[in-house]
């Protein structure tokens, strides 16, 4: 009996561990499932860039197609907080372009980032920046919590638009920011004012890691943003923000700024301004609106009308936008109020992109330009661009654009290796003799460069770049008309002629355009003076009668040169185009040499039974650039956009200085 009840009560307790165990185990199941359940991976687009998103640490869902070029990826194995999350996932390898789960970590900014080719994606280079990631495979550390609900810098991102969860930020509002139009002089009285007075209390790390900027700051690079619970000047001999972080600097001087008086600038300035404003991030609130009422200060000092100086605004970041143009406002007041509302757009600082979108989009008839007024560019930089400008500035420049360029708080010696372009104002402004560019140490200094550059834009004799190769020239043609032309060739003659005129800007203060025709004897068809319209010249052109006769071109060369180009202007360029079928009976190689001596540049165009060798002594050195054979007249048209070509190529070869 009592083996019986043992027994029972062992099967009884063996059935309790059985019913304990699993129950337990379902239990842990039923959490796993749970857990499951609770953790939701959120789902971002291909645009979402690191920086956007404020969560040290976070497993995102990936699109599919991340893997096109227009989702900006920079570095390699770590990425700038400014690529695109997915992208970076793709160009890693984590993911192909098909999409999925990836897991991102923020890390500690990089003093460089090297851009590479790799899964069907270039990265990027880029400088120096203030914050990094990378990316693994979407498996979850142990311990470690991660959202279901990204918490994102600004509220108005891609995934709120597409439906996910996010919490949006605000800056803490600081004193002294104010909506209603201000001076410089207040803007910098109240800087100096909190620098020197007022230390508010630095808000907690996570608050402190939120802004309305569009991306995270560059460290070294750019990394000038104004502190916003204290605001110190520097002086020219410190180092800026970001070089030796944690030291407080003020201004020596003590002085207090004031704003410079415009109303001793000429009202005598008629010229078609725009400002390309740097609206880059790293820039930062305050010194955006110092950059703002720079802008309002010179619309007050210019008197802008419709009988003096135009002015639009081009803002840019990553891409130039117009804010307004040349005809949108024609008041001083009205200019003013619009740049008020200006907005920074954040991004990076392409200036090299926004002088190319000016000289294509700009200065058009369009948008305002006069057409006789200079052109005049003035370009804001922070620093220093994060795109090349030569080659867009030397566009500019050969488009008749004046280029200024205003640099505050350049490269300290440790940050030059960053600058993409060494050099970058000389390779850009107009002449490279000073006129065209300033360096201000703070954007304190700012307000001094005013009254200098109002002088400098108004002084239309000075603005050497409003000469191009196809407004700045007297042109001469000298044509042959002696009998072995005949008169059909020659009216192919004439129409190669008017083809070349047209390819000029022609007017009293242009490009002006004469005509010679020789035989054995010499005639002024017409002179420098006597037309001032491209329709005028080629209606003159088309008049000229067909002569007949010997071919006496070394007396000709002289006909022109004291007939033609003894009145030409002395700013003026001198070229000669002289146009023959055979050998001359005289001489040309004294003519030609005094042509030489004289400045005229001389182009020699020869046609069926031309001599090469006379060709290449009356043209200018070297004779390759400067004389053109061709077989047929019918085949002279094929050679105006070569001609023309070496006539801007030479113009445009001159020493900028």
């Amino acid at each position: 009996m009592g083996t019986v009840v043992l027994t029972m009560k062992a099967s009884v307790i063996e059935m309790f561990l059985v019913l304990l165990v699993t129950g337990i185990h379902s239990n842990k199941e039923m959490t796993k499932k749970i857990k499951r359940l609770k953790f939701n991976v959120p789902q971002i687009n291909c645009d979402v860039k690191a920086g956007k998103i404020i969560n040290p640490e976070f497993i995102v869902k990936c699109p599919a197609g991340c893997q096109d070029p227009k989702y900006h990826v920079y570095g390699t194995d770590v990425y700038a907080s400014y690529s695109s999350v997915c992208g970076a996932a793709v160009h890693s390898g984590v993911l192909d372009n098909s999409g999925g789960k990836i897991l991102v970590r923020k890390v500690a900014g990089q003093s460089g980032y090297k851009g590479s080719y790799s899964n069907g994606v270039q990265s990027l280079s880029l400088p120096r920046w203030r914050e990094s990631f990378i990316v693994s495979e979407s498996k979850p550390q142990k311990g470690v919590t991660y959202p279901s609900a990204l918490t994102y810098s600004s509220s108005k991102t891609p995934a709120a638009k597409a439906g996910e969860t996010t919490k949006a930020y605000e800056r803490p509002s600081v004193p002294g920011t104010t909506s209603q139009p201000v001076t410089l002089t207040q803007v910098l009285a109240v800087t100096t004012a909190e620098a020197s007075h007022t230390t508010l209390p630095k808000p907690s790390p996570s608050a402190a890691s939120t802004t309305s900027s569009p991306r995270p700051q560059p460290v070294g690079h750019r990394s000038r943003e104004m502190d916003l619970w204290s605001t110190p000047t520097y002086t020219s001999s410190q180092n800026r923000p970001g070089a030796n972080p944690g030291v407080q600097r003020q201004d020596s001087s003590g002085a207090a700024f004031q704003k410079p008086v415009g109303a001793d600038v000429s009202l005598d300035c008629k010229v078609d301004l725009s400002f390309l404003i740097d609206g880059s991030s790293s820039i930062g609130k305050r010194r955006f609106r110092i950059q703002k009422q720079f802008l309002a200060d010179i619309a007050q000092a210019l008197d802008i009308g419709p009988a003096g100086p135009l002015m639009g605004v081009v803002q840019y970041g990553d891409n130039p936008a117009t804010h307004f143009n040349l005809r949108t406002h024609t008041n001083s007041r009205d200019l003013k109020t619009a740049i008020e509302k200006i907005t920074q757009r954040g991004g990076l600082a392409n200036a090299g992109r926004a002088i190319s979108f000016v000289t294509k989009n700009f200065f058009s008839k369009a948008n305002g330009n006069r057409g006789g007024s200079p052109n005049v560019a003035v370009v804001l930089v922070d620093g220093w661009p994060t795109d090349k400008v030569e080659e867009a500035s030397r566009l500019a420049r050969e488009s008749g654009i004046n280029i200024f360029f205003i640099t505050i708080e350049g490269a300290v010696e440790n940050e030059k290796q960053y600058v993409l372009e060494p050099n970058f104002v000389n390779k850009a402004v107009c002449r490279t003799n000073g006129f065209y560019s300033f360096h201000v140490q703070s954007w304190f200094g700012l307000h001094k460069t005013l009254q200098p550059l109002v002088k400098r834009v108004c002084d239309t004799e000075r603005l050497a770049c409003s000469k191009t190769c196809l407004n700045s020239a007297d042109i001469g043609f000298v044509i042959d008309g002696s009998s072995s032309v005949g008169t059909g060739n020659f009216r192919t003659v004439l129409q190669f002629v008017a083809n070349l005129s047209k390819e000029f800007e022609i007017s009293d203060t242009d490009t002006r355009v004469g005509a010679v025709q020789y035989t054995y004897e010499q005639r002024l068809e017409f002179g420098f003076d006597k037309y001032s319209s491209k329709a005028d010249v080629l209606n003159a052109i088309k008049r000229v009668g067909y002569w007949s006769g010997g071919t006496s071109t070394g007396a000709a060369i002289n006909y022109a040169l004291e007939q033609l180009f003894q009145k030409s202007k002395p700013n003026k360029r001198k070229l000669m185009i002289l146009i023959t079928d055979g050998r001359s009976y005289d001489d040309v190689r004294i003519p030609a040499l005094a042509a030489h001596l004289k400045g005229v540049i001389t182009y020699a165009v020869g046609v069926a039974w031309a001599a090469q060798e006379e060709l290449e002594v009356i043209a200018t050195h070297p004779a390759r650039d400067h004389s053109f054979f061709a077989d047929d007249f019918d085949n002279l048209y094929q050679y105006v956009p070569r001609i023309i070509r070496n006539i801007c190529t030479e113009f445009n070869s001159q020493p900028r200085n």
